[in-house]
């Protein structure tokens, strides 16, 4: 399968991944009390919501140099004010967590669809097989990757808001300064691009096993 086809068809299961994933932040944060990002209309499927242009970018490119067996790519981050929230400290927790949750579950979902096409598209024409075949399981690997990969605890990614509710406060508030400097960003962006042990190590450790899960106990694809 040319590359240009493998990134058009992994498109819809990214853009998914990323709009999922931004709008469970925003819709759990205004059931929890933080009206903030719903009415900047982050609570949408509508792709212009949640795409940033070089995250976007960064996608096609690492799509590109991996020769499609690898993406990373981000979205427009989801403005809370956790002042708003009823316990700020526990809610900015589940709101953060709302958006890998909602990996999961499109992972999940993923894995139904290639059960269901495994078991009747096999008898369609290969032209056809493959490429289909090869989008449900992107959607499986792309939500999973977005999924744990947003669990590491440094900010801003979602894992860093259990970190700090773990911690006593006067701790979470040193997760709070660096999210707030940016320094976090580089310290991201030098674990993937300039670390690659670390994502190695990440991959073979819990992200290549979940994957496994998915596709042998859901997809039954083994």
């Amino acid at each position: 399968m040319e590359l240009i086809t493998r990134i058009i068809l992994g498109a819809p299961g990214f853009a998914l991944a990323i709009m999922l994933h931004e709008s469970s932040h925003a819709f759990a944060a205004f059931k929890l009390g933080d009206p903030t990002a719903r009415n900047l209309g982050r609570v949408s499927l509508d792709p212009r919501r949640h795409l940033d242009p070089i995250g976007a970018i960064f996608y096609v490119a690492t799509m590109v140099l991996s020769g499609g067996r690898f993406a990373f790519g981000w979205a427009k981050p989801v403005l809370i004010n956790p002042h708003n929230f009823r316990d700020p400290r526990r809610d900015f927790m589940l709101s953060s967590l709302a958006g890998p949750a909602a990996n999961m579950i499109q992972a999940f979902a993923w894995a139904l669809l290639l059960r269901g096409y495994l078991g009747i598209g096999r008898s369609a024409p290969q032209l056809f097989f493959e490429p289909i075949a090869f989008m449900l399981l992107f959607g499986i690997v792309i939500n999973v990757i977005i999924g744990i990969f947003n669990l590491i605890p440094v900010p801003p990614l979602d894992g860093s808001r259990l970190l700090a509710w773990m911690l006593p406060e006067r701790y979470a508030y040193i997760i709070d300064r660096i999210e707030a400097s940016g320094v976090g960003m580089l310290i991201i962006f030098g674990l993937v691009f300039f670390v690659p042990q670390v994502w190695r190590t990440l991959s073979a450790v819990v992200i290549d096993p979940v994957i496994q899960f998915f596709l042998l106990h859901v997809a039954g694809a083994g």
